[in-house]
């Protein structure tokens, strides 16, 4: 079950590493028996306008609602240098439909590794009843400001990918 929220969005953080008191690790089905310990968990509630002329939301919408986890992630793990990074690749699977009878969704997502000058996440969207809606697979980049092209990772991004689990797949 869902908690009702006022705002239009309302964030439950859940670190994987040592968290804060009164934080939660929050558990993600991905697929039968497989567990992930998500970093974020948003709850986004679902607008009447969010659906097409099919009465479900439509599936670009589904990207706002996973933008709206990730995003929260990459702002804890880097801070200011959050908005440096923009998405590369995005692959979506969709598995549920979605309309604004279920009246709100939980987005779950999570780091899955890093590289020089990358970082993987996935995500997953679900249904007030549990019914997982979309699962997702991120890759996100860091630009370099001067030259509008990615740039490599800092120490201290690595750093916080490390801490929260994060494994290079450099060799």
């Amino acid at each position: 079950m869902l908690p009702t929220a006022p705002a239009a969005t309302t964030l439950s953080l859940a670190r994987c590493w040592s968290p804060p008191p009164g934080i939660m690790v929050a558990m993600t089905t991905v697929d039968a028996g497989q567990h992930q310990p998500a970093l974020v968990t948003a709850v986004v509630h679902v607008r009447w306008v969010d659906e097409d002329g099919n009465g479900h939301v439509n599936n670009a919408v589904y990207l706002n609602y996973l933008e709206e986890a990730r995003d929260r992630v990459a702002d804890n793990l880097f801070g200011r240098s959050a908005a440096d990074f923009v998405i590369a690749h995005v692959s979506i699977d969709y598995l549920a439909e979605v309309t604004h009878l279920d009246q709100r969704v939980e987005v779950d997502c999570w780091v899955t590794g890093h590289g020089k000058s990358s970082v993987r996440t996935a995500e997953v969207i679900r249904k007030p009843d549990g019914t997982l809606a979309a699962r997702a697979q991120t890759v996100l980049v860091p630009r370099a400001a001067a030259t509008a092209g990615s740039r490599p990772l800092t120490v201290a991004e690595v750093d916080a990918l490390v801490q929260v689990g994060s494994v290079s797949t450099q060799a």
